[in-house]
């Protein structure tokens, strides 16, 4: 019997580990390792689920939490969950559609997608099929002309915010793609990577200056840097080690968190992302400061098990996990949240891209 079949069909998706099974079947062996590796040692993927794993929960008792409002919003969006479906390289690998699957889930679902330069259909492309708001997310891969040419095209496409990652001026080495010899779909044609090796804050404030809508920094793993975008009139703060997949040995992305929430100080809106795979690591970012969280992984797997539909479903798992969560923490929105809520704990598992899915290793061994 497939693991398909055995989970009762596409809509019967009850736990979040259950997509992790079907995307695994469906996906091609080379596919699934671009998404969930690291870049060499792969520590810094490791770290990222450490950290989560590193906080506990000091819950309140007795107060009336009947409703709840996970609602929040970012960049003047109201969104129904503080989540952002994280750029994807390569979604076309995933599924048909690519882009637009996701961007359509997340209009489905009330989020956002930042939508990875690196995916197709091009930005414009999906501007024309949704018409929900999103964010670009461009690699610097031109002289400025170019990259000011794609921030005012994306503007006048309607995207709601424009994301620069700032931390791939060099190509993580992630050895399981190299040890097949693979290269996604969108690394089979030449990528001037001399500009992003330039690209420096003299650039931000130029980009700065020529366009209105929010401008977001990707990448972001110091205060002293947290500082600087503040510096620079940045809007959105993202902290986020590209999980794992660049600078290895870096810190957990919830482990950075802390610092640049200080160093912001309220002057701009933050996301984090880094190995959150369930409703409580979400509540866990929120009660330390952050505004949203990013899905990379986890958005990866729920589209390769069913789509667009797939991702939809993963949300609705994920907010009620968020939540229950709340609930048993005696709270009813996350502006209640802060980190008095939290307690340094030591781990239980092993971290792992996938430790967050106990239940997921039973079913393997009581499969073998």
């Amino acid at each position: 019997m497939s693991n398909i079949e055995a989970i009762g069909g596409f809509q019967d998706f009850e736990c979040l580990h259950e997509f992790v099974k079907v995307a695994k079947e469906k996906l091609s062996v080379e596919t699934w390792d671009y998404l969930m590796g690291g870049a060499d040692t792969e520590t810094t993927l490791k770290r990222n689920r450490q950290a989560l794993d590193r906080v506990g929960f000091r819950p309140r008792v007795l107060n009336d939490v009947e409703h709840i409002d996970c609602r929040t919003t970012l960049i003047g969006q109201e969104l129904k969950l503080p989540i952002v479906l994280a750029p994807i390289g390569s979604l076309q690998d995933f599924v048909p559609e690519g882009a637009v699957a996701s961007t359509l889930a997340a209009a489905d679902a009330g989020v956002l997608h930042m939508l990875s330069s690196r995916s197709a259909p091009g930005f414009e492309e999906v501007a024309d099929v949704v018409d929900y708001p999103k964010i670009f997310q461009l690699y610097v891969r031109g002289d400025p002309d170019w990259v000011d040419d794609h921030a005012k095209r994306a503007v006048d496409a309607g995207y709601v915010g424009f994301a620069l990652t700032v931390d791939l001026d060099y190509y993580g080495r992630r050895e399981r793609d190299l040890a097949k010899r693979h290269r996604v779909t969108s690394r089979l044609t030449p990528q001037a990577f001399e500009w992003q090796y330039r690209f420096n804050w003299d650039d931000i404030k130029r980009i700065r200056d020529k366009i209105d809508i929010p401008l977001i920094l990707k990448g972001i793993a110091t205060a002293e840097d947290a500082t600087l975008c503040v510096e620079h009139g940045i809007d959105v703060v993202y902290v986020s080690n590209h999980g794992g997949r660049q600078l290895d040995h870096g810190r957990g992305g919830l482990d950075v968190l802390p610092e640049v929430v200080q160093a912001v100080d309220g002057k701009a809106e933050i996301i984090v992302d880094g190995g959150f795979m369930r409703g409580s690591d979400v509540v866990k970012a929120m009660a330390l400061g952050a505004d949203a969280v990013g899905l990379g992984r986890l958005q990866g797997m729920a589209l390769g098990a069913n789509g667009r539909d797939g991702v939809v479903r993963m949300l609705e798992l994920l907010e009620t996990e968020i939540r229950i969560c709340l609930a048993l923490l005696g709270v009813t929105s996350f502006d209640q949240l802060d980190e008095s809520y939290l307690h340094a704990v030591a781990p239980v598992e092993l971290p792992g891209p996938l430790s967050a899915f106990p239940l997921l290793f039973e079913d393997y061994l009581n499969d073998s």
